[in-house]
């Protein structure tokens, strides 16, 4: 069989790429052809993401590609969860994409604890979080109680760049479960929750399970036969898909980045009201099984300490370099609280993990080197949280933990993770989300039988590393 050449669209919170995935007799070589900055931007207060922007780099990326590649067979799109745009009966915007960050839910979020979340949680299995696509559109439906009447279709942002590409409107499993409007029993919408928040249902259709085929792209000439692949659209669940687990042992899985999303692949989901205390999220994989999740505040907290700093890495040995001196400095006696809301957006992550120190009467670290040392000894107790309240709630015995994303490269934290979970982390050098984009075009496109075969063939080419606690 001939190498089969496809395109991993990969959009983070703060980059996206476009990578080209080509698979040979078993083998995948990655190359990456385009890569750019992404960010949300604040207008009044308010945060918004720049989406005419991301589609023009997707087309530059997609273009490269086919220029690396001309015979790509396809392309499929992730993204982070929750943010929407909502269009009008011809495939229109009619209103600008917030970004999760703002703060604009916040009455929403506790408004619903007070009542409500015990009845949501039991109808989708997702907890009350701010970031959430219900309270997002919850919020609009107040402000703008006519939006109804322009609006008929919503689209999460990997959802809309599919409908781009290729025309067709498409709401994908593992993405939609991340709204708190997907049945936690079933592959639909919930009339109950899209009820409760007053969500029109006609915004939503499906959803449909990842591993279809869309439809050529029609929107860029030069790849009139490239297929448009219903991946995961959720990058997360893109990363736990090329986790190379090995079906001898019972492993849990971390992607670690902006968030850290700890969980494990699951036949049934984790519910009930100890599950919904501890912020047990159930969100699905492509395939429409459940992906048990803690989402903890990941090196976003490093990323915006960083600009406090006149002197700050820039680039892959500068951050080599900052992390070893990190590990010289003393272990932290105290360490931050990672679930503190004062740190999922502060106009300064410094002062605000200052403030959270000296109101404990702790002392703030005197240097760059010795914040990261005091920021990945945090992370991994929370890591650490997460494995313990699920081995507590589903009785599971958890052996090793498994890293990909940019925090696997990350030496320190990996072994602070390890040292506070006391069982192994696997670290591979492996483009997680990406890796799991492709997994999903191959399999779709016939090329190979399914997911645990390319985890089998994945396993054998990549380089892996071991921290043992002590």
């Amino acid at each position: 069989m001939p190498a089969i050449h496809t395109a991993a669209i990969d959009l983070g919170a703060t980059s996206g790429r476009v990578i080209v995935g080509t698979y040979n007799e078993g083998r995948l070589d990655l190359r990456e052809v385009h890569r750019f900055p992404n960010q949300f931007h604040t207008i009044r207060e308010r945060c918004y993401w720049d989406v005419p922007g991301l589609y023009t780099r997707i087309r530059q990326g997609l273009l490269l590609a086919a220029e690396a590649e001309p015979e790509l067979a396809s392309c499929g799109v992730d993204t982070w969860a929750v943010d929407s745009v909502l269009l009008d009966a011809d495939g229109r915007l009619v209103f600008p994409a917030h970004a999760y960050r703002d703060e604009r839910t916040r009455p929403y979020v506790d408004a619903l604890a007070k009542d409500g979340i015990e009845k949501v949680y039991e109808w989708t299995g997702i907890p009350n979080q701010a970031i959430n696509t219900s309270l997002q559109l919850q919020e609009l439906l107040v402000r703008y109680p006519s939006l109804p009447e322009i609006a008929q279709r919503c689209l999460l942002l990997s959802d809309y760049y599919n409908f781009l590409l290729s025309g067709v409107p498409e709401n994908e499993i593992s993405i939609a479960s991340s709204t708190q409007l997907l049945e936690v029993g079933g592959n639909r919408y919930s009339r109950e929750a899209l009820g409760f928040f007053g969500i029109p249902r006609k915004w939503f259709e499906g959803p449909s399970l990842a591993g279809k085929r869309v439809g050529p792209v029609v929107a860029i000439e030069a790849l009139a036969d490239t297929q448009v692949i219903l991946v995961p659209g959720h990058d997360t669940a893109c990363a736990f898909d090329a986790m190379p687990t090995d079906p001898e042992h019972t492993d849990i899985y971390l992607s670690s980045g902006t968030w850290s999303l700890v969980g494990f692949e699951s036949d049934e989901p984790v519910a009930g009201p100890a599950a919904l205390e501890e912020y047990v999220s159930n969100e699905r994989i492509g395939d429409g099984r459940y992906r048990p999740i803690r989402n903890i505040m990941g090196l976003w907290l490093l990323e915006q300490l960083l600009p406090s700093f006149r002197e700050r890495p820039q680039s892959d040995e500068e951050w080599a370099e900052l992390i070893r001196s990190a590990e010289s400095e003393p272990a932290p006696g105290e360490l931050i609280d990672v679930t503190d809301p004062g740190l999922f957006n502060p106009e300064s992550m410094k002062e605000a993990v200052d403030a959270q120190l000296t109101s404990r009467s702790i002392r703030p670290p005197d240097s760059l080197s010795g914040y990261t040392r005091l920021i990945c000894e945090s992370l991994g107790a929370g890591h650490a949280a997460a494995v313990r309240t699920f081995e507590s709630l589903t009785g599971k015995q958890f052996d090793r933990i498994l890293i990909v994303g940019g925090g696997s490269r990350n030496r320190l934290l990996c072994q602070a993770t390890a040292e506070r979970a006391g069982i192994p982390v696997v670290s591979f050098s492996l483009e997680g989300t990406a890796v799991g984009n492709i997994a999903s075009q191959l399999i779709t496109l016939g090329v190979v039988r399914n997911l645990a075969t390319f985890r089998a063939e994945l396993l054998e080419q990549l380089d892996k590393q071991t921290y043992e606690p002590a």
